[in-house]
């Protein structure tokens, strides 16, 4: 009976290593999903954020939205909430907040940020634009953050539909190297999946890691981040049907282990 019980208790990852890519409240929140279903989180943050080269923009752009100037701010990635976070940025309650997915919205939660709006079908600049321009069709004034590589698409949108907007760049995309003992472990397979959250963490995976195992699954968390990772030259697994993490632990979860039985051995 005990043995049935505990059969019935197993966790779907237990056993499992799973590499997070991104360090911060969202790495440390993701890492709590999986310890929940099982697995071992191995954090290693693969990218992080680098200085603007505007700063005095960028710090203008934030007092002025500390100020209540903004009736928008939107947001694209989770890498420009750690900026925020970094700077100690208030926003006011008067000021609404669109993340681009729930990738991103849970990051702003993650630090104490509200979350207004999250596109309903198409979790993409495109797909924000056009739900912030069917809820407002008198101007508004816009804050858009967006990273030094990404295109102005949103701003684009925006200001084709009367808007006033700020477009200001919060941050550069930096690589950041694993240590040894990291690598060595993707490449000998003791890693047993690598979370892939974006383009930019594809890129890095690539780059860092030119030797996976087929055994190792490689998950991209909706099908725009694997698009990019295919583009990258990084072959994907599987994909999460929606942007979220719990659909990225879920699709992961669907796999069994490889090599289970010697995964602990001395």
């Amino acid at each position: 009976m005990m043995m049935t019980e505990s059969k019935q208790e197993a966790k779907p990852l237990t056993g499992w290593r799973v590499l997070v890519p991104r360090g911060g409240p969202w790495g440390d929140g993701v890492a709590a999903s999986l310890r929940a279903q099982g697995a071992v989180p191995v954090v290693a943050p693969l990218i992080n954020f680098a200085p603007t080269n505007d700063q005095a923009a960028l710090d203008d752009a934030l007092v002025k939205l500390e100020h209540g100037e903004f009736d928008w701010l939107t947001i694209t990635s989770a890498t420009t909430v750690d900026v925020l976070f970094a700077h100690r940025a208030e926003i006011p309650s008067t000021t609404k907040i669109a993340a681009v997915g729930e990738t991103t919205a849970a990051a702003l939660m993650a630090v104490g940020y509200h979350v207004d709006l999250v596109p309903e079908d198409d979790n993409s600049a495109e797909g924000m634009a056009r739900q912030i321009i069917a809820l407002e069709p008198e101007p508004k004034r816009i804050l858009t953050l967006r990273s030094e590589i990404a295109k102005p698409l949103l701003t684009k949108s925006l200001k084709k539909a009367g808007h006033h907007v700020s477009s200001v760049v919060a941050y550069r995309t930096v690589g950041v190297p694993v240590t040894e003992r990291i690598m060595r472990d993707v490449q000998n397979g003791r890693i047993n999946a690598i979370l892939v959250t974006s383009g930019s963490v594809a890129e890095q995976v690539r780059a860092q890691f030119p030797d996976i195992p087929d055994t190792t699954l490689l998950a991209a968390i909706g099908p725009r981040t694997a698009k990019d990772a295919k583009k990258a030259g990084l072959p994907i697994t599987v994909v999460a049907d929606a942007q979220t993490v719990d659909a990225l632990i879920e699709a992961v979860s669907h796999f069994t282990l490889p090599h289970a039985a010697d995964e602990f051995a001395p």
